[in-house]
């Protein structure tokens, strides 16, 4: 390859004017052997300027990210896809790491990544040297070289760090030689406090922390090297950041090295007492390692982080997430005696000092507040935030330590109520104080001495500071309205001034921050409060109204839940506003859908999905007043076009679903156009999206079935698309979806005139057969399409098949039809499947003109109608059974729920007495159980309704008996064989089904005399033995 051409190419491609130019080259090139070698070179070398390199770095990386697993050609073409070349990939895994070392930061991410693809699936396979090569580096006397192959072995680590145990012997394998290296290398660097010294240090910490934190590799661990290894991670903790860091904007402080090592060593230790080191909490390989580590380690490292907790309370600086860290940590040692006593000293001051100056609202909260109120509300909803947020991670070490240790509560809530009965505290105290105590909300409201005074507390010291002049104080009282939101009211009085409080500050507040709690509490006393409920009924319009306004302005994705939870609250209220509120929620959508960083966040993809699940909620709450459906089809068709033209893929299951609710009753002459349009898209991404389409499919089948037939391009679409999903790559679930539309659409138009369609559709099911599927529900299913023809037209489908020939299948298709369906009478599940297998047997058994296919299988046929009907009796018993579990139950609530454990017991005591009690009643309810899996559960597909499926439909029981008595009375010889292989219990199972079958023809025709008479005036006759045996006893 010519490398300065490559350049030049490379170069073009950081020019606007040239770029087009530039990426046809390398398009035209990159199938070339040794480019990708080619790329690698010039990514190394120091001659070439910065940009090109980066950008051959990152064609490289999606060169390799693509084009380096081996790929198959697609299922009917002969051609293979591109891959790199061997050669080329030979010559990579040789230069890859000593490039990444060598490569500046900016070039060795991209090179990462590459390396992350290739070991992923050429390790240990094609390239075990891949260990040796880094392991030679690491060797290196040198630290110069140390960083890069830190970063390759990093690479190594997080290929198998979420892999089973089993799976993870090549890295076990590798660790071995590593393990002890990198740690003898990270001691000999401890004393060195310089930038690139704890960078290594960190980079370790990271190796360290991927190979631990799914599985702890026992086989790698063993007292010694864990003592040195904990020892080091204590060291790490316990050393002091260089002073000259505080020279830092406060801001960029946590992003510093010396910090970011210690959040790595604190994620480590926090993750090892979480995962493996609390007794009781572990499974069994871990339950020696676990107590060792709570008598050895954790008592030694707590030490520390109480010590830096101390640094933040003396005001020095500490890391955020080193914070959050430290407080996960000492919420697993809050459950342990042994950690509880060291703690419990100096809990009153964690509490009251440092957790509580947490939660309080702070400097940054006030700036961000008055700058971008939006962003305020944003970082406050976000759950990534709370994942990393010191704030959460002190709540929640607060609520474990309230909930556990009795001591905790009663001096936490004396401190709170102190700052709130004082005129002259700070209000940022108060808004601690209420952050507190809503915090606890839920142990508050169990325990008795707590619960019957937070009325008397919401009264005195939150309703008045609904009213206060701070944004922030009004927005945290309604965050404590949201969480007392279930208490039990004694005075009606205050449950109607909280909920006027939360109404008054949702409409009439001027900050947005404000308006979005007071949203979240009001739908929360709504939905709690049965009078709240009916006190907000005069008001559903301008409540809505505003939540649309806050939806608009905000994009807060918590609010969108708001308005979908009031919907189903306020359904008819709701009736009269739903074309406005669509309108609002479609424009809402829009302009998300238009913003220029939609891409970019994934808040934007969050908020979007929520409108249109809103807009979903309202056609459900609307779906019986067909005027207002129809306003809002075109709103909802609005939406589904601009979502379809700049193909948002991931909107297709939600606007789907919005066409959905709009076909449910009747279609429109639009909904009949959206068909095409889905055609059009579903030849783009036909596999997909099938199984999600499906339901609408569904629709315009059996909602409209006489628009469907009166224009043959709606038929031959719905056929092309099944054929396409049966004979393309998409998964058997899909496949099988294909083959239920089909079903569908011949059992929907038995008797209206589809004849031409019978001989493609089985010929497209049976050819599907026979070339093979792996799932039983394909196979039943395609089987099943046929079946349905033979209820359709038994003559025009015997006629089909045997003038039917499959490429494949050189014999006669009948005959393989027959025996297949045969042999999988078992396969059919559910209550559908089956019946629709009996009426199947039924009608093949009542042929005059029988197939000798037919006369082969004799001794099968009667038997394997008895097994279903088993199935279907069970089935039937299962539904009642669910009906009568899904009834209302009555549950005993204790009055107050005692968790609390004493200074000298372990939360696992606790755990494993309640685990214990769960695994016996799981273990009594399995062994009770003697139903079998397969028979209770019905297929996914049922769902999908066909005339089989309604009340007045055939019965399986009297079908199938009328056709075996038409038989017997028409053509003994035949009957005699039928019946012939019947053992005792078999002839006694079907004495069972006639009987049923006579017990539900009196029960029709007892409906239809009630309903033409209005009384019972029939005569029960009783029932009559129906079937001859011969020799067989008539007591029978």
């Amino acid at each position: 390859m010519d490398l300065n051409r490559i350049i030049q190419a490379l170069k073009g491609t950081i020019d606007p004017k040239l770029r087009i130019a530039a990426e046809n080259e390398l398009n035209q090139s990159y199938k070339i052997i040794n480019f990708a070698p080619s790329l690698l070179q010039i990514i190394v070398s120091d001659n070439v300027e910065f940009p090109v390199r980066q950008a051959a770095a990152i064609y490289l990386k999606n060169m390799v990210t693509q084009y380096w697993p081996d790929r198959e050609p697609l299922r009917g073409e002969a051609v293979f896809p591109f891959n790199i070349h061997e050669n080329d990939r030979q010559q990579i895994r040789d230069n890859i790491v000593e490039g990444i070392i060598r490569c500046p930061d900016l070039v060795r991410v991209q090179l990462t990544m590459c390396l992350r693809v290739i070991i992923k699936h050429d390790f240990p396979g094609h390239w075990p040297a891949v260990v040796d090569k880094i392991g030679c580096y690491l060797q290196l006397q040198s630290s110069g070289s140390w960083l890069g192959s830190l970063l390759c072995l990093y690479q190594l680590v997080k290929t198998y760090e979420y892999k089973k145990a089993e799976e993870r012997e090549p890295l076990i394998a590798a660790m071995q030689i590593f393990l002890p290296r990198v740690q003898q290398q990270i001691t000999q660097l401890l004393p060195d406090p310089s930038h690139y010294s704890v960078l290594l240090q960190k980079q370790i910490l990271k190796i360290f922390y991927s190979l631990v934190q799914y599985a702890l590799p026992l086989q790698l661990v063993n007292k010694e090297n864990m003592t040195t290894w904990m020892e080091i991670f204590r060291t790490i903790l316990d050393r002091t950041v260089p002073p000259e860091t505080l020279q830092i904007d406060e801001d960029d402080r946590p992003e510093l090295v010396w910090w970011k090592c210690k959040k790595w060593a604190l994620r480590i230790v926090a993750r090892l007492f979480e995962r493996y080191g609390s007794p009781g909490n572990v499974t069994k390989e871990y339950f020696e390692f676990s107590e060792f580590f709570l008598k050895t380690y954790a008592i030694g490292i707590q030490q520390v982080l109480l010590k830096i907790l101390d640094q933040y309370r003396q005001k020095e600086y500490v890391a955020p997430r080193v914070l959050q860290q430290a407080f996960n940590y000492l919420n697993q040692g809050v459950l342990h005696s042994v950690t509880w006593k060291q703690m419990k000293p100096h809990m009153q001051n964690i509490c009251e000092d440092v957790i509580f100056s947490v939660m309080c609202y702070k400097d940054e909260d006030e700036e961000l507040w008055k700058e971008d109120p939006y962003e305020y509300i944003r970082m406050k909803f976000d759950i990534f935030e709370d994942y990393s947020s010191p704030t959460t991670a002190a709540q929640t070490l607060l609520y474990t330590a309230a909930r556990k240790r009795k001591e905790v509560l009663p001096k936490m809530m004396t401190f709170c109520y102190q700052i709130l009965t004082d005129l002259n505290f700070d209000p940022r105290k108060k808004d601690g104080a209420l952050h507190v105590i809503g915090s606890l909300a839920e142990i508050l409201l169990k325990k008795t001495l707590f619960k019957d005074q937070i009325e008397l507390f919401l009264q005195n010291h939150v309703f008045p500071l609904l009213l206060s002049n701070l944004g922030y104080l009004r927005a945290r009282s309604c965050w404590v309205l949201h969480a007392f939101s279930s208490l039990k009211f004694h005075n009606e009085q205050n449950l109607r001034s909280a909920v006027e409080f939360a109404k008054k500050s949702l409409i009439e507040d001027k900050e947005m921050p404000v308006k979005v709690e007071a949203a979240l509490a009001l739908q929360s006393l709504i939905s709690n409060q049965i009078q709240a409920k009916e006190y907000m009924k005069p008001h559903v319009r301008p409540i809505m109204q505003e939540l649309l306004h806050i939806v608009r302005e905000t994009e807060n994705d918590d609010v969108t839940n708001v308005i979908q939870k009031l919907i189903c609250e306020y359904n008819q209220e709701v009736s009269s506003i739903a074309v406005d509120m669509t309108q609002h929620l479609a424009e809402i959508f829009g302009k998300v859908l238009q913003s220029d960083e939609y891409e970019e966040l994934e808040d934007k993809t969050v908020i979007a999905m929520g409108i249109l699940h809103t807009i979903d909620t309202i056609l459900t709450v609307v779906e019986d007043h067909q005027e207002i459906t129809q306003q809002l089809e075109n709103i909802c068709l609005r939406i589904i076009d601009v979502v379809l033209q700049k193909q948002v893929i991931e909107f297709y299951e939600e606007i789907l679903s919005l066409a959905y609710n709009l076909t449910c009753h009747t279609i429109s002459p639009p909904m009949w156009q959206l068909l095409s349009i889905l055609y059009e898209v579903f030849q783009q991404d036909c596999f997909e999206y099938f199984t999600d389409m499906m339901p609408l499919l569904h629709n315009y089948v059996t909602i409209d079935t006489n628009t469907l037939l009166s224009h043959p391009r709606h038929l031959e679409v719905l056929f092309t698309m099944c054929r396409k999903v049966l004979w393309g790559n998409a998964e058997e679930d899909a496949k099988s979806h294909a083959a239920k539309l089909l079903e569908v659409i011949i059992l929907q138009c038995k008797g209206r005139g589809i004849d031409q369609c019978i001989p493609p559709f089985v010929h497209l099911v049976l050819e599907r057969l026979i070339r093979g599927v792996h799932t039983c529900q394909l196979r039943t299913m395609c089987l099943q399409v046929a079946i349905a023809a033979l209820y359709y037209n038994p003559d025009l489908l015997l006629y089909t098949l045997e003038h039917m020939q499959l490429p494949l299948h050189p014999g006669r298709i009948i005959v393989h039809f027959i025996n297949q369906w045969m042999n999988d009478t078992d396969c059919f599940f559910g209550h559908h499947d089956r019946k629709m297998c009996i009426i199947g047997l039924s009608i093949l058994l009542e042929l005059e003109n029988r197939p000798p296919a037919v006369d082969a299988v004799v001794e099968q046929i009667v038997p394997s109608i008895l097994l279903l009907f088993i199935g279907l009796k069970q089935v039937c018993a299962c539904r009642r059974l669910l009906a009568r579990d899904n009834g209302p139950k009555v549950k005993k609530n204790n009055l107050e729920e005692n968790e609390e454990i004493s200074s000298d017991e372990e939360e696992t005591t606790v755990s494993a007495q309640a685990m214990q009690s769960v695994n016996g009643e799981d273990e009594d309810e399995y062994d009770d159980d003697a139903w079998d899996q397969e028979v209770m559960e019905e297929t996914a597909l049922e769902g999908f309704i066909t005339p089989l499926d309604l009340d007045n439909s055939v019965d399986e029981y009297q079908f199938f008996t009328q056709a075996l008595l038409t038989v017997q009375s028409r053509d003994e010889a035949w009957y005699q064989l039928l019946i012939a292989p019947l053992t005792e219990s078999q002839k006694k199972i079907l004495q069972e089904v006639y009987t049923q079958a006579e017990h539900r023809r009196i029960m029709a025709e007892a409906k239809k005399m009630i309903e033409l008479q209005g009384g019972f005036t029939f005569e029960n006759k009783g029932v009559l033995l129906a079937f001859n045996f011969g020799t067989v006893p008539s007591s029978d």
